[in-house]
């Protein structure tokens, strides 16, 4: 049978990849492996309840590095008024990354007849195109690409001169579809994508979600949610209108995203709302400290996942750039965009802009 690898960074990926397990022939389920890499979300003991769930041949433990970690990386990242002494850095950068990383990989990633890494920006993208191994590249999060395009963006001027580098000669490495090793890049719907790219293919997150089972759905809250009852305390508890604010972990100043938040609660519960929050799997600000009053529902559990508790429980769901489109559990939507975080941090960190499209 085929063996499949997922590399996940994230709680979310990990529901992604369940689902995209759950949509197979039922012969070729329960031969996949999950990496958890630990780069970027803290895992606890998740690990363990996936693994007793049964679902999934292995589940690994994955200790990716970041670039920072190496200093012998960090002379490649100086910015350089030459293109051309630029691009000599980036090329040394990209084999040097792939190159460290190595030592950190669990097992010899060629057993595997399919890998699909979420997030293929972080080194274990630029590994596989140094051990010259194909793979799948999926979208971070639902329609991600839509708010930023970042491999434009990271490549941004020389945008078609550096993807030509990249996934013809794999002298650089450049994310989301135009590594040389990447066969393709899934996203939830090209149609809303500013910027095409032949290397995409679409799979419906909604279309995953609405071929899902009650059995699935209960072995999904038993993996995902560790406090269940928790949140169906939240739930019996709520009176009167109620807001959902999904937090994010924006501003790397945590009093500045402390207030943020804060004053999000404030706003709608002058507006007569009673306010519940739902924490971002990275972000890691301890709510229960700083609003006690306020219920909070774990950074484990996958928002989409609130669906599986009834359609339109809450009247309003709020985000500021997390995208809304495929979420039932609320009546009304709000995505608050640049524009709000502008009150918060410079303005140049939310405007994106690209010198050049191709």
């Amino acid at each position: 049978m085929k063996k499949t690898l997922y590399v996940c960074h994230t709680y979310y990926h990990v529901y992604i990849s369940m689902l995209k397990e759950f949509a197979k022939d039922s012969k070729e389920q329960g031969y996949a492996t999950v990496y958890l890499s630990t780069m970027s979300t803290d895992f606890e003991n998740f690990g363990d309840r996936l693994k007793e769930s049964g679902y999934f041949e292995n589940v690994v433990r994955y200790d990716e590095k970041s670039p920072d970690s190496f200093k012998d990386l960090e002379k490649y990242k100086v910015p350089e008024k030459s293109f051309i002494k630029a691009l000599v850095n980036r090329i040394i950068y990209t084999k040097k990354l792939g190159r460290f990383e190595e030592k950190y990989i669990p097992e010899n990633l060629k057993k595997y007849d399919e890998i699909n890494v979420f997030c293929d920006s972080d080194p274990i993208g630029y590994y596989l195109n140094y051990k010259h191994i194909h793979y799948h590249a999926i979208e971070d999060g639902l329609n991600t690409l839509r708010s930023c395009d970042a491999a434009r963006f990271d490549n941004s001027p020389h945008f078609g001169i550096k993807t030509f580098l990249s996934k013809y000669l794999n002298l650089i490495f450049v994310q989301n579809g135009y590594g040389k090793y990447c066969l393709d890049m899934e996203v939830n719907d090209n149609s809303v994508l500013e910027y095409p790219c032949p290397y995409r293919i679409e799979l419906s997150r909604e279309l995953l979600y609405k071929r899902l089972t009650n059995e699935e759905k209960e072995l999904l809250l038993r993996v995902f949610v560790r406090k269940r009852e928790s949140i169906r305390e939240i739930l019996e508890n709520k009176k009167g209108k109620t807001v959902v604010i999904l937090t994010e972990p924006l501003c790397k100043d945590l009093k500045m995203r402390e207030k943020l938040f804060g004053d999000l609660i404030q706003k709608y519960s002058e507006q007569n709302y009673n306010v519940i929050l739902k924490q971002h799997p990275r972000d890691m600000l301890d709510y229960s400290i700083c609003f006690p009053d306020v219920p909070c529902i774990d950074r484990t559990v996958p928002m989409e996942m609130l669906d599986f508790f009834g359609l339109n429980i809450f009247d309003k769901v709020v985000s500021i750039f997390t995208e809304l489109d495929n979420i039932h559990f609320a009546k009304e939507k709000e995505r608050l965009g640049r524009d709000f975080m502008d009150s918060y941090e410079d303005k140049s960190i939310h405007t994106v802009k690209f010198e050049s499209k191709r």
